[in-house]
Formats: structure tokens, sequence, C-alpha cells
């Protein structure tokens, strides 16, 4: 929904107020409201706002932590296996298990097929339409004219003669690669539950490790499936490299759509069973030997892939959220297992206390707390740029991931698919970008599902490995201890996620999930330094060729899209100073009299 509000500030004529609330083709939820100097086509102010409350820090108090995960999974109808995963990693911390080696490659094989899912269905069925012929022959009729005359450089590959043709490929409904894309979405599917029985919500998944039979034929049957997503994948890069390669060649300047100082967080995912894990004391190790690297990225240079820096440098900010600050609570844990000090602000720590009010862009305005990082100095506004321009860039930084399929050159990733049904084998390299931008953050969308695709490929390799070698142990037992406090890192589909918990007493105390849209989507923190979605979007030009009265706002749509953002699980109620109204039932009510 677009409504004009009024105009203030700058000029009558030049200044407007524009929101868009809910944002569409996302679970709804988030709200966009800007200022534009429409005389510089720009967007001077942005204020993103959630209208939903996630519960989940107060209910899981008292619960079993054997329950954590099936809970917790709740949290998301779109991830909800990789907060289960989350969940399940904190859990082997806190009881100190460590699962079977072929009961990770399976953990590692269902997440892949996630992430092949997930990413797809957005890329291809829901920012797709911000670049289809359709939204461009309404937005930009001169770029559309310019589409239809160019050639596509990649056409050989991916079958569309012009960039035109690649648009109409993208109309909802109607266009080829649309179509396709949703087929593609029910096999990764059925790769997921393949492995973990039930989707989004895991029925297999275990701390400890999984309940999956492992045989031949599983393993077979998704290898089967995932080879067709190998064969799709080596016509979809090609073709999003030619049509985001367009668009900066048809709109001079286009790279500072959604662009924002790089600031990017990744937590790493994808566990490597050849090197033990969840032990927080040798967590810096078995981090750094994740498939996906994690790493603090500033300025476009790595800061930290330690994830015990990583851990001990999260701190959460209240700033304008509807949240009473916790500074006389109780502090959960003052030391982590290696003596490090634990700030008050850690997630260990927080107690959520929700103080609903009425929306006020100067004070408060959203759910959404500031989860920031401190390095010491600054409490940075990490982003996850939707997740894998986070992922990716972190991964070719760091260059420790030589596996298989995949590898890390310390300034790219180079990913080897091999030959398939109708194509020859194909090496993709994604390389470090010049900006952190909309369509950057797109085009590290496509090639990190090829990337998903080429680990999964190493992955199916290990697991029947292991299944001929005889070892089909997948679970390991445990014991829950009366006291211990466990931290799960991952990655969520829209990049970092980590579960925080706390036990006594053999029960949740304190227990905290961090998706990747409250760093996304945060707020104005106390030092009054905007989140990510509100810094990009403030900064963004405006390149639609239409008028004021038939503005739509594509660029900032296409800026907060390219976030991949997601707003799911929670309400809220805001009564304000309305009157109660009671209704009070006769005794004599149900047997007919009055």
């Amino acid at each position: 929904m677009t409504s004009t509000q009024g105009r203030k500030g700058k000029s009558d004529q030049d200044l407007m107020e524009m929101s868009w609330d809910p944002i569409t083709r996302i679970v709804g939820s988030l709200g966009i409201y800007t200022k534009i100097d429409w005389s510089a086509k720009k967007v001077v102010e942005a204020y993103s706002t959630s209208s939903i409350f996630r519960g989940y820090s107060i209910f899981m108090k008292g619960k079993d932590p054997r329950d954590a995960h099936f809970i917790t999974s709740r949290i998301c109808g779109i991830c909800g296996d990789n907060h289960a995963t989350c969940s399940v990693y904190a859990q082997n911390m806190a009881y100190g298990v460590r699962p079977p080696h072929l009961g990770e490659w399976i953990m590692n094989l269902g997440e892949a097929a996630e992430f092949m899912f997930d990413h797809n269905i957005f890329q291809e069925n829901l920012v797709g339409v911000d670049y289809c012929e359709k939204m461009v022959r309404e937005t930009n009729p001169g770029v559309l004219e310019l589409a239809e005359r160019t050639a596509a450089s990649n056409a050989a590959e991916h079958g569309y003669r012009t960039i035109a043709d690649i648009m109409r490929s993208l109309n909802p409904m109607e266009g080829e690669f649309y179509r396709e894309a949703l087929q593609i979405s029910r096999m990764t599917r059925e790769m997921f539950c393949l492995m973990e029985g039930r989707h989004v919500h895991p029925s297999t998944l275990y701390p400890g490790g999984v309940g999956t039979v492992a045989t031949v034929q599983l393993f077979t049957d998704y290898l089967t499936r995932l080879m067709r997503y190998v064969e799709f994948m080596k016509r979809c890069v090609p073709m999003h490299d030619d049509l985001f390669d367009f668009i900066y060649e048809a709109l001079p300047g286009y790279e500072e759509v959604g662009r924002r100082r790089t600031l990017l967080a990744c937590w790493g995912c994808h566990m490597d069973p050849d090197h033990p894990g969840f032990n927080y004391r040798e967590m810096t190790d078995w981090g750094r030997k994740m498939f996906v690297t994690p790493g603090v990225i500033v300025d476009g240079k790595l800061v930290t892939n330690d994830l015990v820096d990583i851990n001990l440098g999260i701190r959460i900010l209240l700033g304008s959220s509807y949240y009473e600050d916790w500074e006389d609570q109780e502090m959960f844990v003052e030391r982590d297992p290696l003596g490090n000090p634990v700030d008050r602000r850690h997630p260990w720590n927080q107690h959520t206390i929700p103080r609903p009010s009425k929306r006020d862009f100067d004070d408060k305005y959203s759910w959404v707390m500031s989860p920031r990082w401190f390095d010491g100095n600054e409490h940075l506004a990490l982003d996850t740029g939707g997740g894998p321009i986070a992922r990716l860039w972190s991964t070719a930084l760091s260059g420790l991931v030589d596996a298989g399929y995949v590898k890390a050159t310390g300034h790219s990733v180079q990913i080897h698919l091999p030959k398939s049904a109708t194509k020859p084998e194909k090496t993709f390299e994604w390389k470090i970008p010049q900006w952190s931008n909309a369509l950057e953050r797109n085009r590290a969308r496509t090639y990190y599902q090829a990337y998903s695709a080429a680990l999964a490929l190493h992955f199916v390799e290990r697991a029947l490995a292991e299944v001929r070698a005889g070892h089909t142990k997948t679970w390991e037992p445990f014991e829950v201890p009366e006291d211990g406090i466990g931290c799960g890192f991952t990655e969520a589909v829209r990049g970092v996620l980590s579960h925080h918990m706390v036990i006594r007493d053999g029960k949740i105390a304190n227990y905290h999930p961090y998706p990747p849209t409250p760093w996304n989507g945060s707020v104005r923190d106390n030092f009054g330094t905007p989140g990510p979605y509100e810094d990009a979007v403030q900064n963004t030009p405006i390149f639609e060729e239409n008028t004021r009265e038939n503005f739509k706002g594509i660029d900032i749509m296409r800026a907060v899209r390219s976030f991949d953002p997601c707003l799911p699980c929670g309400v809220h109620m805001y009564t304000g100073d309305g009157n109660v109204l009671e209704k009070v039932h006769s005794p004599h009510a149900f047997n007919g009299t009055t």
C-alpha cells in the first residue's frame, strides 16, 4: 500500500512524505516511512517499523531445554528449520554432546536444500518481479525500450536473446522462468524432507543428531533432484548476470540504490564433522572449519572470523523500540567458559520487558530492537545483505574453504558444477564487488544458490561414503545438566542466526534467539544510528520515470527487498486511552429466561 501523508520541510512542492506499510511480497508487518526530496530525486529520511512482537524470549522460560528446537522452529513459517538447527547447536554445546558424522552430514544436506529452496523462490518469484517486463514498463518505459534493443551476452547459456526477453520470462504467473522456478522450488522442498522429515518444521532433528534412517537410496533420491537443480543453476547465474549488468548500463548511478557502508555480518554455517564442534572452548577453531566462514566485515575488510570474538561483541540496544531497559535486572552469565567477561547487553543477559506505546518517530516506533556489534570503540549496525553477500564476502576474504566443488581464494569464491543432463561442467566465480547495494545483494543471492548446490554435492558424497563404510549411526545420547549455558551460531536464509540459552535447575532460565531481521530491520539505537534498512533507503536516489502523482517507489522497494526482509510470528496490541467494554451475562441467560 502506498500513501502520500503530507509534505514538510524544504518546500511544499519538493519534499513529501510517503509510506509503504505493509511492504508486500514478504510476510507482512514491515513498514517503510520516507521523506523524499522530489527536486533532487532522492530519499532523505527513512524509518523502518515492525508491527509484530516476538515473545519467544518470554515464554521459553521454564521450559524443558530439550523442547527448545521444536518451539523455536515456530518462530518462522519460512525458515523454521534454521531456527531448529541453531537451537540444536546451542543444546549440543550445553549438553556437551557431539553428533555422529553421518548425523551432521544429514543436517548439512537439509540446510543446503533449504538455502536452495528459499533463495530460489524469493529471487525468481518475489525479487524478480521488481525487474520483470511488466514492472519496468510501468516504472521505466525508456529502460524497457533499451532492453528490447540490447542483446544478452550469455544468451547461449540461458536461451534468452535480449534483456527484454529475460524481463518477460520473469513476469509473474506468465513468464517461463518464473514458472520454472516454482517447479524447482518443489524439488528442493522434497530434498529437504528427505533429510529432515518435514518442511519447514523438522520432525527428525534432535540434540545429538537426527532420527533420519540413512540408506544409499535416501541419498540417491536427494542426488537425483540435486542434479536437476544444478542444471537449472547453469542457466540462472548467467541470466542474472546479464540482467543486473544491464541495469547498471541503462541507469548510470544505479549503484547508489540501496547502497550503504559495507558493514557485513556472517556467523558461518554447515559444520565440518571432521573437526570437533560445539565445545565453546574450541569454538574459534571449529568455527573456522565451517563450509561458510564466519566473519565481521567493516568497509570491505575482514575484522575477525573468530566466533568467540563475534559472540562476545554482540550487544542488544533498545533505542527506538517498544521495550524497557534491563539495567537493574539479574545477570545470568558474567563470564564465558573461557573466562572472558560477558556484557550486560549480551543476549545471555538480556531481559525482554515489552512496553507498547503509540508510534512516534521522534521516540519509539517499532517492536524490533537494535542488535549491534561492539568492536571496542563503536556499536556497529551490521547487516547481512539478505544473507548471501555477507556469506560469500566473508568466505572469500578468509580463504579457508577448499572442499570438493568450492574454493575460497582470498578475493573470490569459485563454484564448480559437474556435467549434468544437457549441459557440460561449469565453473562460476563470485568476485567481491565494489559496493554493498541492492543489485549486488541480488546478484550474490543467485551465486549463493550455486554455492549451496556445490556444497550439497560434497555433502552427499561424504554421507554416502559413511553409509558404505557401515557407519550408519546418526544420533548420540546425552544428559541435560542441572546448570549450563549454550550458544548456537549458523546462518538463516536471510543471514546471521544465533540462539543463546541459560539452563538452571534443569530448565530454561533465559533464552534469546537473534535471527537476521532484527539486525537488518533494526531501528535507530541509543546513539541515533539508523538500522540497515533505514540507512540503505535514505541514501537511495529515485530513477523511476513516473511523475509524483503516479509514483510507485520501485527503487525504494528494490532497496528494501534486496535484504530479503521477513517479519513473521507475533502480534501486539495498543489500546491507547480507549474504553473497556464489559458484557455481563445473566445467570438465567441459558435457560430461556432473562
